[in-house]
């Protein structure tokens, strides 16, 4: 029982790391929200960034739980498909389009903290 707790226990630590993200670098993206998964234990916000040629590539913000946003002024309305919003994070090490949240800035001006 005590190896499969500490089976158990090193997958979510894994989990948990935020070693795949280049915490190094911060990128800031103009964007429009296609989804919000408001859920436990990260709550995932899709967008899409249009580059100069018009191309659109898809996105995906890990933030934290639902429970922590709430303590930054953020709650399951924040975001709705369709709103313009700049956003800003550590992008993925492996290049894919997927980043880890530090801040988000809403059309209105409103600024949401998500990781610190």
């Amino acid at each position: 029982m005590a190896v499969g707790l500490l089976l158990v226990s090193g997958t979510a630590f894994a989990h948990h790391s935020m070693s795949m993200y280049d915490r190094e670098h911060v990128v800031t993206m103009k964007a429009t929200v296609t989804d919000f998964e408001w859920a436990s234990p990260h709550t995932v916000i899709h967008f899409d960034v249009a580059d100069d040629n018009g191309s659109v590539e898809k996105w995906i913000a890990e933030s934290p739980a639902p429970f922590r946003l709430e303590r930054n002024g953020w709650n399951k309305d924040s975001l709705k498909p369709g709103d313009q919003i700049t956003i800003v994070g550590n992008r993925r090490k492996d290049g894919s389009t997927a980043m880890r949240l530090l801040k988000l800035v809403r059309s209105d001006g409103q600024e949401l903290d998500g990781y610190h």
